[in-house]
């Protein structure tokens, strides 16, 4: 792997001085939570212009857990703690397995509310860490490092690539300081940080938004939506009871007291609950309906 020039980083534009913000310490809050503001609002047009490198990074993540293989994303700092937070929030959301999305973070959990910033520069680490999960030939590496530059993270690009793995990078960059091969460029050039290299700031934003897309897109795909609905939730706190009785109410008719029955009848599964309500049938019908149809809900009851 080569080692980047620490002089090489100063023409990473997240390291530029975003002439903005050159005299924010001078500034009133209200003039800097409008710079701050002004920045951010750009995000959203930069993600635009990566559209089609996202959508690639979509159909493999689809054709990867389709074919039985798991999604990883791995980070250090902000992008490893914004990976593991994507992956954490899969199975409560879409009732998906624990370990089909998983988050790995330079410097292990400890380093999820305490900054190791040292653990990104052991690339020796990466393939450890790649190892532990039980990751293999036929799952999806997503590497997220804003610069392009992050040992640990081109260490486990390139292992993966090594094995036969399909690989995307997400960076914050117009290119990779330290260029690897993978099958996915996703590059969002956000421009200079509000604080000169803090890319927690709109680095970190853009990166919450890109793997907010891909994760949610796949989901989508695989059929845990229906309409704008999340028909596939499992209930598993007051929130989600509440929410999955309003789904089931709109959808099949019933008050919602009964919707409420009818999803403790599912174990909590409001796409279950909603075929036996429309179909009339058992749990154990509904879930072999779900099997046979992909679980596509609109296949089995049609648009509502």
């Amino acid at each position: 792997m080569k080692i980047v020039n620490p002089s090489d980083r100063r023409k990473l534009s997240t390291e530029q001085q975003n002439i903005k913000s050159r005299q924010i310490d001078k500034l009133s809050i209200s003039e800097i939570l409008h710079i701050v503001n002004s920045e951010d609002q750009t995000i959203a047009q930069k993600i635009n212009q990566a559209l089609p490198q996202i959508e690639k990074a979509v159909n493999v993540a689809e054709e990867v857990i389709r074919s039985g293989g798991k999604i990883f994303y791995i980070g250090a700092g902000t992008s490893g703690r914004l990976g593991v937070l994507d992956a954490t929030e899969m199975p409560p959301t879409f009732s998906v397995p624990r370990e089909l999305f998983q988050g790995i973070i330079a410097g292990g959990r400890e380093a999820l509310v305490r900054s190791i910033e040292g653990a990104e520069d052991k690339p020796e680490d990466a393939i450890t860490d790649l190892k532990k999960t039980g990751f293999k030939k036929s799952d999806f590496l997503l590497g997220i490092a804003s610069s392009g530059a992050t040992p640990y993270v081109i260490s486990a690009l390139e292992y993966a690539k090594n094995i036969g793995s399909k690989t995307a990078y997400l960076i914050c960059n117009p290119e990779p300081l330290i260029p690897v091969e993978v099958d996915v460029l996703i590059s969002i050039d956000v421009g200079a940080e509000i604080i000169t290299g803090s890319t927690r700031m709109k680095s970190g934003t853009a990166t919450k938004m890109v793997l907010n897309m891909i994760s949610t897109t796949v989901m989508i795909r695989l059929g845990k939506v229906y309409g704008n609905l999340m028909v596939d939730l499992q209930v598993v706190n007051n929130k989600l009871l509440d929410r999955g009785s309003r789904i089931i109410e709109q959808l099949t008719g019933l008050n919602y007291d009964s919707s409420k029955e009818k999803l403790a009848e599912a174990d909590g599964s409001v796409k279950t609950a909603i075929v036996m309500t429309i179909k009339k049938c058992t749990k154990n019908e509904a879930e072999k309906m779900i099997e046979d149809n992909d679980g596509l809900l609109r296949k089995i009851i049609g648009n509502k």
